[in-house]
């Protein structure tokens, strides 16, 4: 029996909202249980993470914990690395035996990351459900609570920031509990109605790409393999609990309540994870006893009340026809009836999904934000730092969820310490580097196994300049000087005194990096051979520039080391510049090499475009458009056929402020690039598999069409296509600390409302075809709020 929306939603209680709070668009919902993984709807807290199935005979909760990682610290630097350096530059700038160079530096690499682990599964298995009539499940971002409803039967399910546990709310029923782990674990239960699961990481996860004959490796000895724990309580109102086996049997209850929480052995990126299971046990005991001074209505108001202190910052409201079609549905139907609330929607799950994998002093969202289901999960489910981690963050400032954005922060500062060994083994260089990958242990030598890695992969050294670029953007959307000074410089001037180090002299008296790599894209070189190593690639020379640039801007704010920012300015004077070739595009070496991947999904010789700020339209236009082409030609040949590459589209279209474009690589991403739970897909042969960073580049890119402040100026509605003629956002984030409150009719801006968090001035610029009603440059005090009309 099919339900409508309407239906479903009378059924189940909703989170009242004030009138002025109404967002249509922010829940998923379902008129049957997920099959599969990729169909469960996910919960979490930035540590705790769930997967919700909804099923009828059983639910299950598929578990994780963002520190439950394979491994421990390991020595990743290789002090040959710097004995092939000089060959390496020899063979690319004089020789130009580029496909040489690429074979010297593979010996290069390091050892190959750990992997992010799933922690296990909590199954509810009930005796009679009754009748499963008028089945719905839905995810209300707004609540964060994913519920599921049928006949007489409702269950909730969150994961509470403030409580730290996951709590389950079940109507009346009999049923079973039990806990499992796809680790080395053991469960066991207990008369007083708790269950607990224990058990080991491995020592090693190979990544699922690399052929092992041993790919999961347990190491007895404490440490090497962290432990965990899971633990789980039962209150059942007017009901007996009883221990069946390694099991709990509820029976007879009106209504129960589950909780569960859970510890790892983590310790530090940079200490063994040897804490003992009796330690991780007391962890829990005393989260548990916490958790359980709370009813379920006190708990589910106190995580409610959480989320929605961020949640509710930011809204985005489409004119859009309503739907009653289960969103499953509804994206089926997207290609054939245009859905913009669906997009609408998309904009809010990618809001829900940050602040559900990243909240501060836990680790930062990674590859699948924190929710995993295998042990080999792919590209081993760490943080893949040649896009997609930067991605993952890209709205966490615009889309004003900046608290969110700091567990990244505290990744960096850690890649800091372990990158200056690097930096000083590897390259015989100071400051500090990192490559295209880390883990939980803040890896930060290249991946490959010492020499089974891509170089356009492994031996990419500019991670860190880009994530520097995460620390200025975040002081110049707060203003935070404490900010600035005693985070942001320190790990942007190191980064910075690697790349002093790091540039040589080519032959036309450019400073250059060398070796270099487009990331993931090789080249035909002049004899025709297959290559992957070169100099001065245009993303190498962006990142560099830009790092430089912002590094004088803040010594200059701060005071901070003239001498420094003396050397900075003579060495950016002279770096490679960018250049057009042949077909009019931006070219991607600093040479005109033909592509031997021209649909290949990096698109990074685009990064001074977005989400860098150093070409547009206005400023450089010439640039721009070479940048169009080069983006034209990517997707004419099969780019961004990956979810993540598509919100990179989308974000580059933005920025040339080309609404159709934008919101024609928006409805290719829902086509081609989207889970049936809107999670965004990467294509794996004849099947696809979960990666976050498309759902958060997405949310970013969108914010983009609508408001920009990169480039001196706050842009309003800078690419809205026609399909959005009306609407409104509220809450987004222009740099300088200011909030924007937009709305528009018919295509045209009606007005803007601007809250200055801090005193300054603002230059506004006005959609195409319109003027500000009133002065284009303004003054505001801190706290004032300013209304600006169009004309």
């Amino acid at each position: 029996m099919r339900v409508t929306r309407r239906e479903f939603m009378a059924a189940v209680p909703a989170v009242a909202l004030a009138a002025d709070d109404q967002t249509p668009e922010t829940r998923l919902w379902f008129s049957k249980p997920a099959t599969q993984w990729t169909e469960a709807l996910p919960v979490g807290n930035g540590r705790l993470g769930a997967m919700v199935f909804g099923g009828v005979k059983s639910e299950r909760l598929q578990l994780n914990h963002d520190s439950l990682w394979s491994g421990r610290p390991k020595d990743w630097n290789n002090p040959e690395a710097k004995t092939h350096l000089a060959e390496v530059r020899r063979l690319v700038l004089e020789d130009e035996n580029y496909a040489a160079a690429g074979a010297l530096c593979r010996k290069m690499q390091g050892p190959y990351n750990d992997a992010y682990q799933p922690m296990g599964n909590l199954v509810i298995e009930f005796d009679s459900p009754g009748d499963a009539s008028g089945y719905g499940r839905e995810l209300d971002l707004d609540s964060a609570i994913a519920k599921v409803s049928f006949g007489a039967h409702s269950r909730e399910v969150l994961s509470s920031f403030p409580d730290q546990l996951i709590a389950v709310r079940l109507s009346a029923g009999d049923f079973v509990l039990s806990l499992d782990s796809l680790l080395q674990s053991a469960s066991a239960a207990r008369a007083d109605g708790t269950l607990r699961l224990t058990g080991k990481a491995p020592s090693h996860s190979e990544p699922n790409y690399v052929r092992s004959d041993d790919p999961i490796r347990y190491d007895p000895a404490e440490g090497n393999g962290m432990r965990f724990e899971v633990r789980l309580k039962v209150v059942a109102e007017g009901g007996q609990v009883s221990v069946e086996g390694d099991k709990l049997r509820v029976k007879g209850a009106r209504t129960t309540t589950i909780l569960l929480v859970a510890a790892t052995g983590y310790r530090g990126f940079d200490r063994d994870p040897d804490l003992s299971a009796d330690a991780i046990s007391e962890m829990c005991r005393k989260q548990m006893e916490a958790g359980s001074k709370y009813t379920w209505a006190q708990l589910r108001q106190r995580h409610v009340a959480d989320h929605q202190k961020l949640f509710r910052r930011t809204t985005l409201q489409l004119q859009a026809r309503a739907s009653s079609l289960p969103t499953d549905e509804r994206l089926k139907n997207f290609a054939g009836t245009p859905d913009e609330g669906l997009l609408a929607l998309y904009f809010h799950y990618g809001r829900y999904l940050l602040i559900a994998s990243s909240r501060p002093g836990t680790q930062p969202a990674n590859l699948q934000g924190i929710w995993s289901d295998q042990l080999r999960p792919p590209w081993s489910s760490n943080w893949t730092i040649n896009i997609n981690t930067q991605m993952n963050y890209w709205a966490a400032e615009t889309c004003n969820l900046s608290e969110c954005h700091g567990p990244l922060f505290d990744m960096v500062e850690g890649l800091m310490r372990n990158g200056r060994e690097t930096a000083r083994i590897n390259y015989g260089a100071s400051g500090w580097v990192s490559h295209h990958n880390t883990d939980l242990w803040r890896q930060s030598a290249p991946v490959g196994n010492f020499g089974g890695g891509s170089p356009t992969w492994a031996n990419w050294q500019m991670s860190a300049p880009w994530l520097c670029a995460h620390f200025w953007e975040h002081y110049r959307f707060t203003g935070d000087q404490g900010f600035l000074n005693d985070r942001a410089w320190p790990v942007m001037r190191g980064a910075a005194e690697f790349c002093l180090d790091w540039l040589i002299e080519d032959k036309q008296g450019h400073l250059t990096t060398c070796p270099s790599v487009s990331t993931e894209n090789s080249f035909t070189a002049p004899n025709g051979q297959r290559a992957e190593v070169s100099a001065g690639c245009t993303m190498d020379m962006a990142l560099v520039r830009e790092l430089f640039t912002n590094c004088i801007d803040a010594a200059k704010t701060t005071g901070a080391d003239p001498a420094f920012r003396q050397k900075l300015e003579a060495a950016r004077a002279r770096l490679v510049p960018y250049r057009i070739g042949k077909f009019g595009q931006l070219q991607e070496w600093s040479k005109d090499f033909v592509e031997r991947e021209p649909g290949q999904r990096h698109m990074s010789h685009m990064y001074g475009l977005y989400p860098g700020a150093e070409i547009t339209p206005r400023g450089t236009p010439e640039f721009a458009q070479a940048t169009r082409v080069s983006l034209e030609r990517r997707l004419a040949a099969g780019g961004a056929y990956t979810g993540w590459s598509r919100a990179w589209a989308i974000g580059f279209w933005a920025r040339l402020g080309d609404g159709p474009k934008a919101h024609e690589s928006l409805a290719a991403l829902l086509q081609h690039s989207t889970g049936p739970n809107l999670f965004d897909t990467h294509p794996a042969g004849n099947s696809s598999i979960f990666q976050i960073d498309g759902n958060f580049g997405t949310t970013a890119a969108i914010a983009e069409m609508l408001l920009q402040s990169h480039a001196g100026e706050i842009h309003f509605l800078p690419a809205l296509p026609v399909q959005w003629a009306t609407g409104s956002v509220r809450g987004l984030r222009a740099r300088g600390n200011v909030g924007v409150d937009l709305a528009w009719e018919s295509g045209r801006a009606k007005e803007a409302t601007l809250r200055a968090g801090a005193a300054g001035e603002f230059q506004l610029r006005a959609p195409e075809g319109q003027k500000i009603a009133g002065p284009s440059k303004i003054r505001l005090r801190a706290g004032e709020v300013r209304v600006v009309r169009f004309a």
